[in-house]
């Protein structure tokens, strides 16, 4: 049985047997295809068979759960939050030296974020590891529902195309790229800003603004930024 510390819930079960399910992808990236119009391009005509897939992910007796290593020693573990009536999916980083993981971002209808800007989410989708989600695309899809960024690259919808193009069945993978970049998350797109090394935002709802009650602590706001830009610096799929 998986444990993530100071995470009270569970059964936590490894996810990974997913991830080469084409039809997984446009399912987990659910919140940021929102109307008729974005379901139908991601889904086409496979709907039921998602349903079916979706009835899986969200069974109360196991919750499927992902990790990303990230070459600072962090993790950011993804958890299909399963209790019945309260349903969704948890972002959280862990370092082995902390008594319990942080969360990132909440994706369900009290969500809390954005936990990731653009420039984070290609820095972590680039650490790849022989543990956990290793390779690039895997990452950046997984990690998608918790980004939330105002200030988009004009190129960030390539990135995004190739790994739906990799990984999904999708017909028009730069359409749906398009529309995901638009409908980021449940959370309005934030703005962020460097300050003494750490990267924060001003969304309401984000453990990573100060300003909100419920931040995370200076030192964990520090040492979270660090972690996640310390990739390679630019993707080569996207110039941004």
């Amino acid at each position: 049985m998986l444990k993530i510390p100071g995470y009270e819930g569970g059964p936590l079960v490894e996810g990974g047997g997913h991830l080469d399910n084409p039809l997984f992808w446009p399912v987990h990236l659910g919140s940021c295809l929102r109307g008729e119009d974005a379901q139908r391009a991601a889904f086409g005509a496979d709907w039921d068979a998602a349903m079916r897939l979706y009835n899986v992910l969200s069974a109360e007796k196991e919750w499927p759960t992902f990790s990303v290593p990230l070459r600072s020693g962090h993790t950011i573990h993804i958890v299909y939050r399963n209790y019945d009536g309260d349903r969704g999916v948890d972002y959280l980083i862990h370092h082995p030296t902390w008594p319990s993981a942080e969360i990132l971002a909440v994706v369900d209808g009290h969500f809390m974020g954005p936990g990731l800007g653009w420039p984070e989410l290609l820095s972590a989708a680039s650490q790849q590891s022989a543990k956990g989600v290793g390779d690039h695309d895997s990452r950046l899809l997984l990690l998608f529902p918790a980004l939330g960024d105002a200030q988009l690259p004009d190129d960030a919808a390539i990135a995004l195309t190739t790994a739906l193009r990799t990984l999904t069945w999708i017909e028009e993978p730069a359409d749906v790229a398009s529309l995901l970049l638009e409908n980021q998350g449940h959370w309005a797109p934030a703005y962020w800003t460097s300050a003494n090394g750490v990267r924060i935002n001003d969304g309401s709802h984000s453990y990573r603004n100060p300003g909100n009650a419920f931040a995370l602590p200076g030192g964990r706001l520090l040492e979270i930024s660090n972690a996640l830009n310390a990739g390679e610096g630019r993707d080569r799929r996207t110039a941004g």
